[in-house]
């Protein structure tokens, strides 16, 4: 059950990324993604299976973008935050990861 609560996790986060959605009027101030999590995410997108390291990079973006996917976080506001989150990683990878 455990697992089939995070993949159901990772393929909703990975659906957005998919998008493309973004989030409007977020200011830029410089890269927010690394070129690592810009690789392994990239990488995220077409591959069915990811790694541990994909999957670390998109963790990573997930808490930059303001995203706590703690299992012992009560989040009223949870899926609405975690999508806004997926928003803005979408943003940051195509200002970032050109």
């Amino acid at each position: 059950m455990e697992n089939l609560l995070r993949n159901h996790s990772t393929l909703v986060a990975l659906a957005f990324l998919l998008t493309g959605c973004a989030a409007g009027g977020v200011p830029q101030s410089g890269p927010h993604l690394s070129p690592t999590e810009c690789q392994e995410l990239t990488a995220l997108k077409s591959n069915p299976s990811p790694t541990k390291e994909q999957r670390r990079a998109e963790l990573s973006a997930l808490r930059k973008a303001g995203y706590d996917p703690s299992p012992w976080n009560d989040d009223p506001n949870y899926p609405a935050d975690l999508h806004e989150a997926q928003r803005l990683i979408a943003q940051w990878m195509e200002t970032d990861c050109k």
